[in-house]
C-alpha cells in the first residue's frame, strides 16, 4: 500500500476508534512498529492528533465562545460566505445556522428580499436595519457562549416550515463519524433543519476537517454542497464525489 493511502486509512481509522494501539494499527495495516511509529507521528504533526501511552488518539474539537471563534480565519469565512450568499435569490426562504462563518453572510444578502429562519442572535441583530429581510427566530433558551438559541421543543418550531436553502455550520468533519457540534441540545434542532432543507450547504473552513465533536447530527452525504476555503485531501474529493456531494473551494 502506498504510503499516502495508508496514512489516510490510518487516519481514519483512528479517528473512527478514537484511541487505538500501536500494536492494533501494526495488524491491522500488516507493517513494522517502526513504520506505525513515523506514520503517527505525521498524524500528531498534522495537529489532530496526540500521543498516549503505547498508542495514538484523536482529539475531540472543544466548544470555544463564539467571540473566540470569530476571530480566527476571518478571511476565509468571508470568501466562503460570499459564496454561500451567492446561492440565495430574491424572494427565498432559507434557514441560517448559529455559526461565525455563517453569520458573515448578512454582508452579501442584505439587498436581497428574504425570509430567513435562524437561531443565530448576531444575525438577528445585524439584520435589524434591512427591512427586505424577514426574520423569523426560532426562539428557545439563549446560549451566551455561543450567541444562540436551542431548545429541544425547536424542533417542533422548525418542522412547520419548508426551505429553498438551509446554510449549516460545523464544530468538526469527518467522513466516519459526519458533521459534528459541541451541544447536543442544539444538534437536535440541527438534524431537523438538514431533513426539511432543500439544498443543503455546509460552510467550514478547512481547519475542520477530520474533528469531531460530542455529537453528529447528519452524515456527511446528507449535505448537498461542502463550501471550504482550501483544496480538501484526495479522500475527500474522491468521496464527496462517488456520494454526490458537491464540493466547492473558494481559494
Amino acid at each position: 500500500m502506498l504510503k499516502n493511502k495508508r496514512l489516510e486509512r490510518i487516519k481514519q481509522y483512528v479517528i473512527e476508534h478514537q484511541c487505538v494501539s500501536l500494536d492494533d494499527l501494526m495488524t491491522t495495516f500488516e507493517v513494522s512498529k517502526n513504520t506505525i511509529r513515523r506514520d503517527v507521528q505525521k498524524l500528531v504533526e498534522q495537529g489532530h492528533f496526540h500521543k498516549v501511552y503505547g498508542g495514538v488518539a484523536f482529539k475531540l474539537a472543544r466548544l470555544e465562545s463564539f467571540d473566540d471563534r470569530q476571530i480566527k480565519n476571518q478571511t476565509a469565512k468571508q470568501s466562503i460566505a460570499k459564496v454561500a450568499a451567492s446561492m440565495v435569490k430574491d424572494g427565498d426562504t432559507i434557514f441560517i445556522d448559529s455559526g461565525t462563518t455563517t453569520l458573515e453572510m448578512i454582508h452579501y444578502i442584505h439587498q436581497k428580499t428574504l425570509t430567513i429562519v435562524t437561531n443565530n442572535v448576531d444575525f438577528i441583530s445585524q439584520a435589524m436595519p434591512f427591512h427586505n429581510l424577514t426574520i423569523l427566530s426560532t426562539g428557545g433558551f439563549l446560549e451566551r457562549k455561543t450567541k444562540s438559541f436551542s431548545d429541544h421543543s425547536i424542533s417542533r418550531v422548525i418542522d412547520q416550515y419548508n426551505f429553498d436553502q438551509v446554510f449549516m455550520a460545523s464544530t468538526g468533519v469527518s467522513i466516519t463519524n459526519g458533521v459534528t457540534n459541541s451541544s447536543p441540545v442544539e444538534s437536535s434542532m440541527k438534524e431537523i433543519v438538514v431533513k426539511k432543507g432543500g439544498d443543503v450547504f455546509l460552510l467550514v473552513d478547512h481547519t475542520k476537517f477530520d474533528k469531531q465533536a460530542m455529537v453528529t447530527y447528519c452524515k456527511l452525504d446528507a449535505v448537498n454542497y461542502v463550501i471550504t476555503d482550501k483544496q480538501l485531501s484526495e479522500n475527500y474529493q474522491t468521496w464527496m464525489k462517488t456520494n454526490n456531494v458537491k464540493l466547492i473551494v473558494t481559494d
